[in-house]
C-alpha cells in the first residue's frame, strides 16, 4: 500500500513538472514572438526554429533554474520588496539573447520592455493554463 502511494505521488510530481515546463515554454515562445513584433529595438534574423529553440531555453530556465536563483537571492528580494525579481527576469532574457545571436535586443530600454512583455504574457499564459 505504501509503495503504491509513493508511486502515485511520484507520478503526480512528474506530471506537474512536465505541465509546468510546458506552460513556461509556451510563455517563453510567446514572449519572444511578441517582443520581436511589438518592441522597437528587438529584431530577429534567422529561421523560425531558432525562436522556438530560444523559447524552449527560456522556458527551461524559468521552470528549473529561476526557482533556485530566487531562493538564493531571497534576502535581496525581501529588502527590495520583490523588485529584484524583475532584475532576475532581465538577466534571464539577456542571457537567452546572448546565447542566440539571431535575436538582437538593442539597448537597455528594449531589454526592459522585453522583460515587461515577458511578465505580462507569463501572467496571461499562467492564468489561462493553470
Amino acid at each position: 500500500m505504501a509503495k503504491r502511494l509513493f508511486c502515485d505521488k511520484l507520478e503526480q510530481m512528474i506530471y506537474s513538472s512536465l505541465r509546468n515546463f510546458a506552460v513556461h515554454t509556451a510563455a517563453g515562445i510567446l514572449t519572444l514572438f511578441a517582443a520581436i513584433k511589438i518592441i522597437d529595438g528587438v529584431t530577429f534574423e534567422g529561421e523560425t526554429q531558432i525562436i522556438l529553440i530560444a523559447g524552449i531555453l527560456l522556458g527551461f530556465i524559468n521552470c528549473f533554474i529561476k526557482p533556485v536563483i530566487k531562493l538564493i537571492t531571497f534576502p535581496l528580494r525581501l529588502i527590495t520588496l520583490g523588485l529584484f525579481t524583475f532584475f532576475i527576469n532581465v538577466c534571464i532574457i539577456w542571457f537567452v539573447q546572448a546565447v542566440f545571436p539571431e535575436i538582437v535586443i538593442e539597448g537597455t530600454v528594449a531589454l526592459i520592455y522585453t522583460t515587461l512583455v515577458a511578465c505580462v504574457l507569463q501572467f496571461i499564459v499562467y492564468s489561462i493554463l493553470n
